[in-house]
């Protein structure tokens, strides 16, 4: 189903002709199986993507990450009514007592789950706690395996899965190097799950594997909880080698491993000759750090996966490779593959994949359920969750050719014909600065030393050499989107995207010489150059590369909320998220609308409003944000409330029901402040 994704090398041809035909044989095949599967549930009612309608028990409201609640006890009428009734820091205080010496993170990344009136949510460093929703007072703290702050420290996560069956209940988290299952009601180690209680997930079968390290929350689809590899290549890394990030299942009651699904293809699998020069043997990363999405009905898992290493030169890695960049669909049970997806082939600008949304759409009068795939570009694929097939149709289209000794970058890259694209995507002298003719004329100015171009415009050679650009001037850079992605109201149909425009600088600069074998770069010709100019200047307080005067070289919004109609794949509207630099002199006097900050906030959607906050950055130190937190109109983006927050929002907010009353609670903190979890609700 991935059209061209071109032969070994790396260029359009035969790989690309023969992977077609075996997809669409396989898509014959698939849509058969799923017709007889759907006969056989006829009669089943199972709603797995109709939001959170008992409490919050998955990570994203439902197993399809939706962030939707039925809640309407909040209104619009009633909302500026809001308080906060009770806020709890991320780190029980006991904890903190009886180690002073502990530094929890400022990044609070833990979403809490509502199950039968307790709160359960990784604190910062790690460890599940369970607290009241009615007042955030504790009700037990996760107990470490090991004793001493060793066993206490670590770094926060987004978030813990639940699974139930009869009277077997647990929570499974990941922590350093495991996956721990823990009894809700005690906090204390299932001892029958792996070696008492947990799971070592290192890939010691990988001479490049580092230490275990992911964030998201598991993902469970029936008695299977489902991981991504994560090997430790930090932005997918400028080495040549690197571990392969495979998806594996898990028993979710033993720990014992299931299956796994090879994300690099070995020789003999599926994808293994989009590799060129035997890289399958090195190439490493394809983590899914996004989250996965399930759909319990079908009994499948939507992975997205990521770059692979190096994500800005593939010379040593031509062709497509599959499966980087690519949407995969495996069956929970046994990890085979149902189907996939390539949204970036030989990826160069680390354009990773996000957390899926699962959502029952009506087009052209036939209900699809479908599966909205987003990734650090600007645009959304929508696929029918079952077969794989595109709803709308995929156009390969060319980009621009590298400039860059010994790359050989895809021909054609893959387009989405609806919905259009939600944010910028290149950089052209059309998109730069015009609030004024001066700021213009600086921002071109400033501009000058780099290559500008439409989308996937290659990284380019950074070189003082008279006529030599200094890298390439990338938008999206850091994605026009990132792991918070956005919501899906089953009610209507319309998806709501939070974007923003940030851009980075693509420059590739030799590696440090010699290069011995073994080394970290070894035989690696270009690697990107990190630390002097990558990031757009947005906001006081970020870094790198200043536009005119400090502004934004882009025209606004910086940050975003985009309403989608999935049923006819058309924007409804598009708001800026927060004034954005306002007060700045150069643009005193100017009748301007609200500018966005380009935070990264996550999105909660109920039934009446959509809450989102400006977010925080308290890991780069690059990125805008804001305390304001506010309620929007879903119909036509309007701000109907706004509070400040203690510090910038970090992760998703939830909405639950309790003793009567509708909350909402939102993870908070930033590089100054504290992190805590603040609740609001009505007086």
């Amino acid at each position: 189903m991935s059209p061209h994704i071109g032969d070994r090398e790396g260029s359009a041809g035969t790989w690309g002709s023969r992977l077609a035909r075996v997809a669409r044989l396989r898509r014959k095949r698939l849509a058969l199986s799923v017709s007889v599967s759907v006969l056989l549930l006829a009669g089943v009612e199972v709603r797995t993507q109709q939001g959170a309608t008992n409490g919050w028990r998955y990570y994203g409201g439902d197993q399809g990450i939706s962030k939707y609640s039925p809640l309407d006890q909040i209104t619009p009428a009633n909302v500026k009514n809001l308080v906060m009734v009770w806020r709890r820091p991320s780190v029980d205080p006991s904890l903190t007592t009886a180690f002073p010496a502990l530094r929890p993170s400022r990044n609070l990344r833990g979403t809490p789950l509502m199950i039968e009136g307790v709160l359960y949510a990784p604190n910062s460093v790690g460890l599940l706690e369970a607290f009241d929703p009615g007042t955030g007072k504790t009700i037990w703290i996760q107990e470490p395996f090991a004793p001493g702050i060793e066993g206490v420290a670590g770094q926060s996560t987004r978030g813990a899965a639940y699974w139930k069956s009869g009277t077997d209940e647990r929570l499974l988290i990941t922590r350093g190097e495991y996956l721990e299952a823990i009894h809700p009601k005690t906090g204390k180690a299932i001892v029958e799950f792996g070696t008492r209680g947990r799971v070592n997930l290192h890939s010691a079968d990988n001479l490049w594997a580092r230490n275990y390290s992911w964030t998201a929350a598991p993902a469970i689809v029936g008695d299977v909880v489902v991981l991504s590899g994560s090997n430790g290549n930090e932005d997918s890394g400028p080495e040549r080698e690197g571990a392969p990030d495979n998806i594996r299942g898990f028993d979710v009651r033993t720990g014992r491993l299931v299956w796994t699904f090879h994300v690099v293809p070995r020789p003999g699998e599926f994808g293994s000759e989009t590799w060129g020069k035997d890289s399958w043997a090195f190439a490493g990363n394809l983590n899914a750090w996004g989250g996965i999405s399930v759909d319990e009905t079908l009994g499948y898992v939507y992975v997205p996966l990521s770059a692979p290493n190096n994500s800005t030169y593939g010379g040593e890695r031509p062709g497509a490779n599959l499966f980087a960049n690519t949407l995969v669909c495996l069956d929970g049970k046994t990890g085979k593959l149902v189907w996939h997806y390539q949204l970036v082939h030989h990826d160069m600008w680390d354009y990773d994949l996000m957390t899926p949304h699962l959502g029952d759409i009506t087009v052209n009068g036939k209900r699809i359920k479908a599966v909205f795939a987003l990734s650090k570009r600007p645009d959304i694929f929508v696929f029918d969750r079952a077969t794989g097939q595109p709803v709308w149709p995929i156009e390969e289209r060319p980009v621009p050719a590298s400039t860059v000794p010994g790359e050989q970058a895809s021909p054609t890259q893959p387009f989405p014909t609806k919905p259009p694209a939600f944010e910028q995507f290149g950089m052209t002298p059309d998109d730069v600065i015009d609030f004024t003719p001066e700021l213009r004329a600086e921002a071109l100015r400033l501009l000058a030393p780099y290559a500008l171009g439409p989308a996937f415009t290659p990284p380019s050679v950074s070189s003082d050499a008279p006529g030599g650009t200094k890298g390439t001037y990338a938008i999206p850079g850091v994605g026009a989107t990132n792991f918070q992605g956005g919501a899906f109201d089953p009610e209507t149909g319309i998806f709501y995207i939070i974007g923003h425009k940030l851009a980075l600088i693509r420059g590739l600069i030799p590696p440090p010489k010699p290069q011995a074998a073994g080394s970290r770069f070894s035989n690696m010709p270009w690697i990107e150059q990190r630390g002097t100019v990558p990031f757009q200047k947005l906001f006081p307080g970020s870094a790198g590369l200043p536009g005119p005067q400090g502004l934004p070289f882009t025209k606004p919004p910086y940050g975003s909320i985009t309403a989608i109609d999935m049923n006819r794949g058309d924007i409804l509207w598009k708001v800026a998220n927060g004034d954005g630099p306002r007060d700045h002199p150069a643009l005193k006097g100017l009748n301007l609308p609200p500018l966005g900050v380009a935070g990264r906030p996550t999105p909660l959607l109920t039934k009446t409003l959509l809450f989102l906050g400006e977010g925080t950055d308290t890991v780069f130190g690059v990125l805008g944000g804001g305390k304001k937190f506010r309620a929007y109109d879903k119909k036509a983006g309007a701000v109907i409330w706004e509070t400040d927050l203690p510090a910038g929002s970090t992760s998703g907010p939830i909405t639950y029901m309790h003793a009567g009353k509708q909350y909402i609670v939102v993870p908070v903190g930033d590089r100054e402040t504290p992190a805590e979890w603040v609740a609001f609700a009505l007086p």
